[in-house]
């Protein structure tokens, strides 16, 4: 498996293998967010295909409940789903921390839904510390056109970066 950061030509083939809810597509916006500064988006790459993506976004958390100045981790899939539980989440979240790392950074949140136990497991073993509840809110356009809003019961985690370097031949733009 390799990590790197997302380019424009990993959009399609992202929307082809882990595609959006909706009419358009979450990986064409994340990457606009990459190229406007406000995130890393990471993709996870098995035998030249996406299997993995988590977003590094810069500037926090957007939910009001949550007050604390550091970056989130967000975004975070694995698809499809039995290739679960091989560690493709863990190098997308420890590639996303040593990106912190690089800035000077020594702390990152990851939201979690609170419906989603097998989550929560991972994030408190990779040293995630519930923080703050909040309420994530985010709407799509459906293929219909319908405008739909979502709301989810969220837990706000937070994990200090201990000081070192992780290797980063993972967080490359290198050719697959």
């Amino acid at each position: 498996m390799e990590i790197t950061v997302c380019r424009s030509g990993d959009v399609a083939l992202l929307d082809r293998y882990m595609g959006s809810p909706g009419a358009t597509s979450f990986h064409a916006r994340r990457f606009a967010r990459q190229e406007a500064g406000e995130c890393t988006y990471l993709v996870a790459w098995l035998d030249g295909r996406p299997v993995g993506h988590a977003e590094m976004r810069w500037t926090g958390c957007a939910a009001p409940e949550v007050t604390l100045d550091c970056p989130e981790i967000g975004g975070l899939a694995v698809w499809p789903e039995e290739l679960r539980s091989r560690g493709i989440g863990t190098e997308l979240i420890r590639a996303a921390e040593e990106l912190a790392r690089q800035r000077g950074l020594t702390t990152v949140g990851i939201g979690v839904g609170r419906d989603n136990p097998r989550a929560v497991a991972l994030y408190a073993r990779l040293g995630y510390r519930p923080v703050t509840d909040y309420l994530d809110r985010y709407a799509y356009q459906d293929h219909d056109g319908t405008t739909r809003e979502c709301v989810e019961a969220c837990t706000f985690l937070l994990r200090e970066l201990l000081p070192g370097h992780l290797d980063v031949r993972h967080c490359s733009n290198s050719s697959r």
